[in-house]
């Protein structure tokens, strides 16, 4: 039994792409982070500070994107989204998974609400030093891990979504067009973009 502890057009939308792309059934639970107060007191049982999203999966709760995308690629290993423990494209996908929380998504808050920051003195560093990083490697391969698409592609795919889409960034950046591109002709990313539409 899969539980997805979700709100549309949240950080869990990259979650819920995920499991698209796994191709295994789960059910989702709305978790109304925008009601007056935020989510439900007794949510916290789940995620202690109220957010999405959360997965609950033979009665074991994992929270954080990050976490959510490890675990659950290596808990459905038959998608074949997880480089195995031995490939040597391991350790740049676990790099590449948590990057997306560690570094691109605070450097775009503090980006999009202009925020001064010492990048020396914050664990992400500087936003200018993200973009080149992520425009270097879609420059030399298609995904987030070489010419593989893994499960790091899901939560890359759905935050260049947001930055190009919504947010408005990156329009001199036509690496990152072309990598949401790739990605948009995939079926699963195709029934992601749907529901999200609905």
């Amino acid at each position: 039994m899969l539980t997805f502890f979700h709100c549309p057009s949240t950080r869990s939308s990259s979650i819920h792409y995920l499991l698209e792309e796994l191709g295994v059934p789960y059910e989702s639970e709305h978790i109304d982070i925008r009601a007056e107060g935020g989510a439900p007191e007794s949510y916290r049982a789940i995620q202690p500070h109220k957010k999405v999203p959360a997965v609950r999966h033979n009665g074991v709760v994992v929270t954080e994107r990050a976490a959510i995308t490890l675990y659950l690629a290596d808990a459905f290993p038959e998608a074949g989204l997880a480089p195995a423990l031995d490939d040597p494209r391991r350790g740049p996908y676990l790099t590449s998974v948590v990057y997306i929380d560690s570094v691109v998504d605070p450097c775009l808050v503090a980006h999009m609400n202009q925020w001064p920051y010492d990048g020396k003195g914050a664990a992400y560093g500087k936003f200018e030093d993200m973009v080149t990083n992520l425009e270097r490697t879609l420059s030399a391969h298609d995904y987030a891990v070489g010419d593989r698409f893994t499960a790091a592609d899901t939560q890359w795919g759905v935050m260049m979504y947001w930055a190009l889409d919504v947010m408005g960034l990156f329009k001199d950046k036509p690496v990152f067009r072309a990598y949401l591109n790739r990605l948009a002709e995939r079926p699963a990313f195709q029934r992601f973009a749907k529901a999200m539409a609905a």
